[in-house]
């Protein structure tokens, strides 16, 4: 079938809004204020497909200083799948981020196909669900408390690329809770709590030790409302981060494929007890 001729434009953050909302119909779980930090992460990195006027699919393809890029929110809507319009968004996605190292996290049954485009499996991340419960008093400090150049340089050891702009509206959008605790260097862990459609997720939540991250990860549980779910997305790599998820006993109900381009890049996978986002790495 020749499909109908189509645009393919950076979105508007108007915009944005209304693909997570598509996302949330995949069942997906966007937070409620992920549209305008995606989008200062890289305001050209969204890409629109449109048909006649209408929106019919997307792909971000975001990138991160000079060596680093991303891929997510690869939606085509119901109606207008199988028809090539996938497929040419994902050819200017991976055109936008030609020269990097791009990573993904593709759920599993598409794992085969990402590999035909060049990708290799790295590690699996997994979603675990927790609870909130009464609160524990421990050693978190809000992360404002910490000196902003100290976080931003903690996070650049744990990510592989700089990602300073997403990162200061992420630790201080609405009605999230960014706590850390600090170090010598300043930082020794930090982690976010953001309200999704459903619940919560933790997402970053980096930590120089096990302590650490069950420290924090327990203090974000004591700010939630007690039976309210709260999502983690673990990366299998870290032995210790599967541990606490073990030790709490973590639900697991979701799970993808980490995949790079050029293989896993250089940063501190021991830090890292829950990623970001699924959707900008």
């Amino acid at each position: 079938m020749t499909p109908e001729p189509m645009l393919i434009r950076p979105m508007h953050a108007q915009e944005l809004d209304t693909v997570l909302d598509w996302a949330a119909e995949e069942g997906w779980n966007p937070g409620l204020n992920d549209a305008a930090c995606f989008h200062a992460a890289d305001p050209g990195g969204f890409l629109l497909g449109v048909v006649d006027g209408e929106p019919v699919a997307s792909i971000f393809a975001v990138q991160y200083g000079t060596t680093f890029g991303f891929i997510g929110g690869y939606l085509v809507r119901p109606a207008w799948r199988g028809r090539g319009h996938g497929m040419a968004l994902w050819r200017a996605g991976m055109a936008r981020l030609a020269g990097r190292n791009v990573g993904l996290d593709g759920v599993v049954a598409q794992q085969g196909n990402y590999a035909k485009s060049g990708f290799h499996l790295a590690h699996r991340n997994i979603r675990y669900e927790a609870y909130g419960r009464p609160g524990v008093d421990n050693a978190a400090v809000p992360l404002a408390s910490l000196p902003i150049d100290d976080v931003h340089r903690y996070d650049r050891a744990c990510f592989p690329d700089e990602r300073s702009r997403f990162l200061q509206c992420w630790i201080t959008q609405p009605d999230c809770i960014a706590v850390g605790i600090p170090g010598a260097q300043g930082v020794a862990a930090y982690a976010v709590l953001r309200p999704c459609r459903l619940g919560y997720k933790i997402g970053p939540l980096f930590a120089e030790t096990a302590v650490q991250a069950e420290t924090l990860f327990l203090n974000l549980l004591g700010q939630v409302t007690p039976g309210v779910p709260v999502y983690l997305d673990v990366p299998e790599a870290n032995a210790a981060a599967m541990s606490l998820a073990a030790r709490h006993q973590l639900r697991p109900c979701f799970e993808t494929a980490r995949m790079y381009t050029r293989g896993q890049p250089a940063m501190d996978m021991a830090r890292q007890y829950g990623i970001t986002s699924f959707e900008l790495g």
